[in-house]
């Protein structure tokens, strides 16, 4: 993955866990942090002892320091990296280049959150994982923008410029409604369809309630490591094949330079290039979806469907299993889960569907390439994994 590799040093995700979830209200941040992180160990037949390394990130400055603490972990590699909901997938990224380089042997990687059980009660909210207005960030609030609208904004400018329909946006809700009906542990699984989506409360023209992710308590883990190191372990490794990250702006969308290309439109390609594959080698894909217009700008800008096309990709089965290209197989932040920021989550459910080893009626055939793509702010930050059951 890296050309600073050691010699004979390839990074590989030796296990993965989430916590319980979508409701935790007697369980705190730390503790939602320690499930996941025990049981992704308990996955790679690792023991705490064993782990040297530890990333992650929440709300607040020294964050990964007090989980680490919490945790009883005294790493040597430490990270902390947050750009919003695309954290995870950069933080596996330095992760990987830090066992490859011979920085760490294990990596731990953890998330954990409550927010659904403690909402109004602390700072830091929202579907794009962009926390709250601080800093510059406060100049789109002055003349009364939010999360929801910046979002919304890019999805009538696409509609503007490309025909993109509310109908084909509802469409990527219902087909993670449907793979969220297969998963025990999701937020919402009853079935709905385009009308009840283009029918539910307007939230910020042109986006509805049911374009919205969820709000959620819970968290995930993963554990990265050396190929060589995970052979003696429990678990079938998946390899990361290559990975980039890309920023187009800050929070505030009003600097954004086209809000119809997203930043996979740099961190896709980069990636793709990085792994050695294309977008048509992949089987699977795990995608934030923090709003449907998420996923439509995801699919084009990671080219799976040339820009502009991607209502028309994403509409019908397109996302579905058996479809162009089956999307989020746990139900998504759509419809399973979403605690502030997702990006773990999709880590999580892409290693499983690489090992055979998602639900029975979501998992995809034969799947040997996944990518996990984050997005972060204010459609600010974009970081994508390129995720191999083999090396190419």
């Amino acid at each position: 993955m890296s050309p600073r590799s050691a010699p004979g040093r390839r990074a590989v995700i030796a296990g993965v866990a989430t916590s319980d979830y979508p409701y935790l209200p007697d369980t705190s941040e730390h503790a939602v942090h320690w499930q996941a992180a025990q049981r992704a160990l308990d996955d790679a037949g690792l023991s705490w002892t064993e782990v040297d390394g530890l990333a992650t990130t929440g709300f607040f400055p020294m964050y990964a320091t007090g989980v680490a603490e919490y945790l009883g972990l005294h790493p040597t590699y430490l990270d902390e990296t947050n750009i919003g909901g695309a954290s995870f997938e950069l933080l596996v990224e330095h992760a990987a280049h830090a066992v490859e380089a011979g920085a760490a042997e294990v990596v731990l990687v953890t998330y954990g959150s409550v927010q659904l059980s403690t909402m109004g009660r602390r700072l830091g909210t929202g579907g794009g994982g962009g926390g709250g207005m601080v800093g510059p960030a406060i100049y789109d609030a002055l003349w009364g923008n939010t999360l929801v609208g910046s979002y919304a904004l890019a999805a009538r400018r696409h509609m503007h410029q490309y025909g993109t329909t509310p109908e084909q946006l509802a469409a990527v809700a219902v087909t993670m409604r449907q793979h969220a009906a297969h998963n025990p542990q999701a937020q919402y699984r009853q079935p709905i369809t385009v009308e009840d989506v283009v029918s539910s409360r307007l939230v910020a023209d042109p986006l509805h309630k049911l374009d919205c992710c969820v709000i959620s308590d819970g968290g995930g883990a993963c554990v990265v490591t050396t190929a060589e190191r995970a052979a003696d372990l429990r678990r079938q490794p998946v390899y990361v094949l290559g990975a980039a990250h890309a920023t187009t702006h800050h929070l505030n969308v009003s600097a954004d330079r086209d809000l119809t290309v997203s930043p996979a439109a740099t961190s896709g390609p980069l990636a793709w290039e990085r792994a050695g594959v294309k977008p048509a080698d992949v089987d699977v894909a795990q995608l934030y979806d923090s709003f449907t217009i998420t996923v439509v700008l995801t699919v084009e800008d990671l080219g799976f469907c040339a820009k502009g096309e991607g209502g028309a990709f994403v509409e019908g089965d397109g996302l579905g299993i058996g479809g162009r290209l089956p999307t989020n197989t746990d139900g998504g932040g759509l419809s399973a889960c979403h605690p502030g920021m997702r990006g773990m989550f999709l880590i999580v459910e892409a290693v499983r569907q690489l090992r055979g080893e998602g639900f029975p009626e979501t998992q995809v055939a034969d799947a040997r390439i996944a990518v996990a793509h984050g997005t972060g702010g204010m459609l600010s930050t974009g970081a994508t994994l390129v995720l191999g059951r083999d090396l190419p």
